[in-house]
């Protein structure tokens, strides 16, 4: 059964339109093991909420796990890995994160409880209130 996550990416530095571009990515750089116990258990094909933070501060859309967790080659340590991530397309509408904080469906929601985290699961009814907050 396939899980769901969000992942956040300042849109300067990486937004969807590029991942949209490139067509796969990386997804490297996380250095808090949280997060990176999150990337370790994203399975192939497991759909990603795709989160502008800093600017827009909103899922925007979604990407899938192209290729399970490897070896991060940023990380000097060895300690951290990485994922792959492809597009799968722009929501209809993006979800700020204040209409997120103001639904109770999502009081609980990991992101919303450890807003620092970088990745992230969302659950099944997380991710059903997310689309329809979208207009899916």
């Amino acid at each position: 059964m396939a899980s769901h996550w969000l992942v956040k990416s300042e849109p300067d530095t990486y937004s969807y339109d590029d991942l949209a571009r490139d067509g796969r990515t990386t997804w490297d750089g996380v250095r808090n093991f949280a997060a990176a116990s999150h990337l370790k258990s994203m399975k192939v094909g497991d759909q990603v909420f795709f989160y502008h933070s800093q600017q827009g501060k909103d899922v925007v859309a979604i990407a899938q796990v192209a290729k399970e967790a490897f070896p991060d080659a940023s990380d000097p340590t060895g300690k951290f890995v990485a994922v792959e991530l492809t597009p799968v397309r722009r929501l209809k509408q993006p979800v700020t994160l204040a209409d997120m904080k103001a639904n109770p469906a999502l009081a609980d929601m990991a992101m919303l409880r450890q807003g620092r985290l970088s990745v992230s699961p969302v659950s099944d009814a997380e991710w059903a209130a997310i689309l329809k907050m979208a207009g899916e």
